[in-house]
């Protein structure tokens, strides 16, 4: 069943996966079992048969991510170009994550019989022979067909597989007089001249996928050295807020201040949820997603309350932990145990680039993607509204935090723009700009400052980053609505198992958010147990941001001595604003 399974067509997995109202009457522990049922797991090393663009092909089981696989095609075909003395110039792909090489037409046969010997004695790559699609540039080159050189890799499970998508097509130009015609469109120019000398160019001239600091050289065509408008060009930081609920010293600080609290009956009972500081490694993950198919992020942030995880490479170049004290300064209170808060104050990070990435540590990027998903080339933001509506009644003690925030965001909104706001913003990664956060703080300097100064969510919060900065960056032109692939599961649903085996299964989104609940439906220790094998299984390699031996806490319990009552599910998690 598991081969039937995996090969089958997209509707027929999606109608297995329906079958969720039979799966609510399983037990829990047998729900999770057959989540499991479709993973086939393979030894590293071993080479296994697996679907590739709707092509069959056999796959190495080993780790690499997706950048570092698309250089290594590219440059096994320069150097078997190189080796058989065949002239070539990197060419701009039309495809972000795939490279592309040209070559005189008149090397066409020399490649068809020579590259498949020279390449046999390595046997992780594979050539593939495709017809070019645009069939009025073909009439202008002669040219009809490119060589796709690329290897397969699987992750051991067998669904993550890079392949394809991530080769170095070789191109096959036409000369004519002193121009060499393309066989294809490509972003930049269908001919060059060929009288000019070759030139040598940075990878970052050729896309963004590599980011703007991936300085290694390749010979090209001055041609393609240009810098096309449409493409974002400027540095992109991601920033994230951690918190490790388990930690004694952050417990004590924690009932401390609850403890010296004078207005905790005035709060929902929501504005402290233990689910809010549940730690299960979740920001390993989510950082093995932002290198894996988001590595053109420049830096990292992790911002924190006097921690930092154990597993962390703190010494690595990319990543730097910032304490509350460096954001606050003298303003706000701390401790502090509202993410309101703490948001109000990100825009003070020292050395964070005016475009950045607020990820929370539940958010995921489920595939590669380029940053003009969140950042358009001339520098706006995208936001992502979710058809979540919020209630036209005005803000008190009985609404969720999320959406007292959000009716305080329209207050203001409506104060300064005129407009009046009523949609909620998807759980997502957040593009924002620097000082659009700084604007804010200074045209509503007393609400911001009022949301810094509480140390749990309270009713009078702004909730800045997840939605009130998108209406006020979108009603000054500096934001604009986007759309995205996106999955969000609930772990305390219990249909989530089987819907994370179909995300396991196609890795078709974007991006995803797993949110975790003190509800009842679920018991937390199950919840454990399905983020820690889902994420374990989705993202299975380490990164150089981790320490070396560092193993995930998976199947982490809450200890006895800090169980509570169970509480009503968080949608402050669920349904940002």
């Amino acid at each position: 069943m598991r081969p039937i399974y995996r090969f089958a067509p997209k509707p027929l997995r999606r109608a297995v996966i329906g079958l969720i109202p039979q799966a609510r009457r399983m037990s829990l522990t047998r729900r999770l079992s057959r989540s499991r049922m479709h993973l086939s797991i393979a030894a590293p090393g071993n080479t296994r048969i697996v679907r590739d663009e709707r092509a069959l092909v056999r796959a190495t089981v080993t780790s690499a991510t997706p950048l570092a696989l698309r250089r290594s095609n590219l440059d096994a075909a320069i150097d078997a170009m190189r080796r058989l003395g065949i002239p070539y110039f990197r060419v701009t792909s039309a495809n972000p994550f795939g490279t592309a090489v040209g070559v005189p037409l008149s090397a066409q046969g020399k490649i068809r019989t020579e590259l498949a010997r020279l390449l046999e004695g390595d046997t992780r790559y594979s050539l593939r022979w495709r017809s070019v699609d645009d069939s009025t540039t073909r009439r202008r080159s002669g040219s009809g067909v490119i060589l796709r050189v690329f290897q397969a890799v699987s992750a051991p499970d067998g669904r993550a597989v890079y392949g394809q998508r991530f080769g170095c097509d070789i191109e096959f130009w036409t000369q004519r007089g002193e121009r060499l015609m393309a066989p294809r469109k490509n972003p930049v120019t269908p001919e060059v001249d060929a009288s000019r000398p070759v030139t040598q160019a940075p990878e970052h001239v050729f896309g963004s996928f590599a980011g703007p600091f991936d300085d290694k050289a390749y010979q090209t065509r001055d041609e393609f050295t240009v810098t096309p408008p449409d493409r974002v060009t400027f540095p992109v930081d991601a920033v994230y807020t951690w918190v490790n609920g388990d930690d004694p010293a952050w417990r004590e600080r924690k009932h401390a201040a609850m403890v010296e609290h004078t207005g905790v009956n005035t709060l929902n009972p929501m504005a402290a949820s233990d689910s809010r500081y549940t730690n299960r490694d979740e920001l390993r993950y989510s950082l093995r997603s932002l290198q894996e198919n988001a590595p053109w992020i420049r830096h990292i942030y992790i911002v924190t309350d006097d921690q930092v995880p154990t597993w962390l490479n703190v010494s690595h170049p990319k990543v730097t932990v910032v304490d509350h004290k460096e954001i606050f300064g003298d303003t706000g209170k701390l401790p502090t145990f509202n993410s309101h808060a703490i948001e109000s104050r990100l825009h003070r990070i020292d050395g964070l680039s005016e475009h950045f990435l607020y990820v929370n540590d539940d958010m995921f990027i489920g595939r590669p993607v380029t940053p003009d998903m969140f950042f358009s080339p001339n520098g706006l933001s995208y936001f992502f509204p979710s058809p979540a509506m919020v209630d036209l009644n005005p803000a008190s003690v009985k609404d969720s935090p999320v959406d007292a925030a959000a009716k305080n965001n329209r207050t203001l909104i409506e104060r300064h723009f005129g407009k009046t706001t009523v949609r909620k913003m998807k759980h997502i990664v957040y593009p924002l700009r620097r000082s659009v956060l700084a604007e804010i703080a200074q045209s509503c300097h007393a609400e911001v400052e009022a949301t810094a100064s509480h140390q749990f969510r309270h009713p009078s919060d702004l909730s800045i980053t997840s939605s009130l900065y998108h209406y006020w960056a979108y009603c000054t032109g500096r934001a604009v609505p986007s759309k995205v692939s996106y999955m969000y599961a609930d772990l305390a649903d219990p249909s989530t198992p089987l819907r994370l085996s179909e995300l396991i299964s196609n890795r078709d989104m974007d991006s995803f958010c797993l949110n975790d609940t003190d509800a009842d439906a679920v018991p937390l220790e199950l919840q454990h147990r399905v983020i820690s094998d889902f994420l374990a299984t989705y993202f299975p390699n380490a990164t150089s941001l981790e320490l070396p031996k560092a193993t995930p806490q998976l199947h982490r319990q809450r200890k006895e001595s800090d169980s509570s009552p169970p509480q009503q599910p968080d949608p402050t998690r669920s349904a940002s604003v």
